[in-house]
């Protein structure tokens, strides 16, 4: 029944720093030189806005009342591929994901994750597969929906895909 294990269900919010530190642990395999920070209070550090080009500053006018839980960047030789995580402590929602890709529209993000607590609805998985748009972003990107797991504190799923098993 809905709500019977509400008392033991957490927060969101407490499995920011968790999931911030798995990423950072495959980051820390792929990647020289990373960044990532908890920003759901809609704070981001002076080493993110720096990551940001110029042309692009006006997003963080939108960001003051929205932003990502956990944004990021991946420092490259010439430029930054941002990542934008969201979390969520329930089953993944279709506004879930239309959440997630605005933060990644306006990060211009090559990685955008929809990290749920549950496992990845079927009913997700089949309608992406005939709303070929819904997890797709600009730039031939796409968004990754992850499952994980709380009680092996694992990731467990990524749907379509793993993005950094790709060669970022």
């Amino acid at each position: 029944m809905k709500g019977e294990n509400k008392e033991e269900s957490k927060s969101e919010r407490e499995y920011y720093e968790f999931i911030k530190a798995k990423i950072e642990e495959i980051l820390n395999t792929k990647f020289d030189n990373f960044h990532l920070e908890i920003t759901a209070d809609k704070k981001f550090s002076n080493k993110l806005k720096a990551e940001i080009p110029d042309y692009r500053h006006i997003i963080f006018h939108f960001l003051k009342e929205v932003a990502p839980d956990i944004t990021g960047f991946i420092k490259k030789e010439y430029s930054s591929d941002f990542i934008v995580i969201e979390v969520k402590a329930e089953a993944v929602k279709l506004d879930h994901i239309y959440q997630t890709r605005k933060y990644a529209e306006l990060f211009d993000a090559k990685y955008a994750l929809l990290v749920s607590t549950e496992e990845i609805p079927e009913e997700i998985k089949r309608l992406s597969k005939i709303v070929y748009s819904l997890l797709s972003l600009p730039g031939y990107r796409h968004m990754t929906l992850v499952h994980f797991d709380d009680d092996s504190k694992e990731f467990v799923e990524w749907f379509p895909e793993n993005p950094f098993e790709k060669g970022g």
